[in-house]
């Protein structure tokens, strides 16, 4: 998937710098104060790559897929959320009639294979009679989860386009240096802003892939051709994921300009050891793995919210969310970007987590500390299959403690 595949990477990439944190605290949540306004971001992703969220396999009728995307609509509204990121571009493929790409085969089992329906038409249509948000999530250079061209529907575009794809440990990406490349991936975005009256365009965190030990990402053509006035290859490659960014944003408005933009990042940007305006935590660093330029994103307003991934628990000694929720506030106090924080539901209650996360507060916990930075406008949940299975409890906690009344989403 993608994001199954990230998150399994960027616990072992914390674990390699610690492998035990503070519990979190026993105590109940304070209560959501008085006359607290009621505007706030309350997300859920909805994740599709692998099946992950939905639909449950693939080859389900249009009818079951239509009624389990329901589902998933009422179970955001069941528990007072306000915003679904539903992934629709999860490999270079489509949850839509695209002009540009095939559709996914999440859907049928065979890509290419139209299932009948039109799920993010129904998608948008079924949120705004629920009064939910729906951001569309899509990833821009992921085009397999596997390393075999030939596997991929013949008028695929990677396929009529080889010298756009890389293949680097195991999996085939479009190669973000290739000026081609960039606007390809735009414009099938922009076919999707077109057709429907999305309330945002959504990006996780995926641009170069992470870091695989023993691999290099092989663009060393696109570096010859388009890099000679960069100082070095790392400096070339974050320019071309700020272009990507800044043109994706600069196109979404031109087309809807109702239309937001934001993207959810790995939650360091940089570590206050390599850099003074990192954070103080000692992990990767989305900066130099993935080329992502965060900071930059929010203090240059390209993007209307920013959803840092703060996935660890309060008290970890490599990404304590107790530290980093105050630096990303500076990063975006003053800024026109918004702030949200994507929080780690799917980690409550794994047996394999640490002791905080058998607690089913250490979330409402979270959210509670969130509240002394008025930067944080509200926060997003990995992911919807957590919430249905919600297994200790920590999801029904938040609820309690912080969403007892309804709330709009920040605007």
């Amino acid at each position: 998937m993608g994001r199954l595949t990230r998150r399994a990477f960027a616990l072992a990439a914390l674990s390699a710098f610690t492998t035990t944190g503070a519990a979190a605290g026993r105590g109940r949540a304070a209560a959501p104060a008085a006359g607290r306004a009621a505007t706030e971001m309350r997300g859920m992703w909805l994740a599709t790559v692998g099946n992950r969220d939905w639909p449950s396999r693939p080859g389900l009728t249009a009818a079951q897929q239509r009624s389990e995307l329901l589902a998933r609509l009422d179970l955001a509204v069941r528990n007072r959320l306000n915003t679904v990121m539903f992934q629709v571009r999860p490999t270079a493929d489509a949850l839509w009639p695209s002009s540009h790409e095939p559709w996914s085969q999440v859907l049928t089992g065979t890509q290419g294979e139209a299932p009948g329906w039109d799920p993010l038409g129904t998608a948008v249509q079924e949120a705004r009679a629920r009064g939910l948000e729906l951001h569309a999530w899509f990833n821009p250079y992921r085009v397999a989860l596997h390393a075999d061209p030939a596997r991929l529907v013949a008028s695929h575009p990677a396929r009529r386009q080889p010298d756009w794809v890389v293949t680097y440990a195991g999996k085939l990406y479009y190669n973000p240096g290739l000026p081609a490349v960039r606007a390809f991936v735009q414009d099938a975005i922009l076919d999707a802003v077109e057709k429907y009256p999305l309330d945002a365009v959504h990006f996780d965190d995926y641009f170069y892939p992470y870091p695989v030990a023993g691999h290099s990402f092989d663009d060393d053509a696109a570096y010859d051709r388009h890099g000679g006035s960069f100082p070095n290859r790392a400096a070339w490659r974050r320019d071309n994921i700020d272009r990507l960014v800044r043109e994706t944003a600069a196109r979404i408005k031109a087309t809807r300009s109702t239309t937001r933009f934001g993207i959810s990042p790995f939650g360091v940007w940089r570590n206050a050891s390599t850099d003074a305006r990192g954070s103080d935590t000692e992990a990767l660093q989305s900066y130099d793995a993935v080329h992502a330029d965060t900071r930059k994103w929010v203090r240059e307003g390209w993007i209307d919210y920013v959803v840092p991934q703060l996935y660890w628990h309060i008290g970890l000694s490599a990404a304590d969310y107790a530290k980093l929720v105050p630096w990303w506030a500076e990063v975006a106090r003053g800024s026109r970007t918004q702030l949200y924080i994507g929080e780690a539901l799917y980690r409550a209650g794994d047996p394999a987590q640490p002791a905080a996360w058998q607690n089913p507060a250490e979330l409402s916990r979270h959210l509670t500390l969130a509240r002394r930075y008025p930067e944080v406008r509200g926060h997003v949940h990995f992911a919807a299959a957590d919430v249905a299975a919600d297994r200790i409890g920590a999801m029904a906690r938040v609820v309690a403690d912080h969403y007892q009344q309804p709330a709009k989403p920040p605007r």
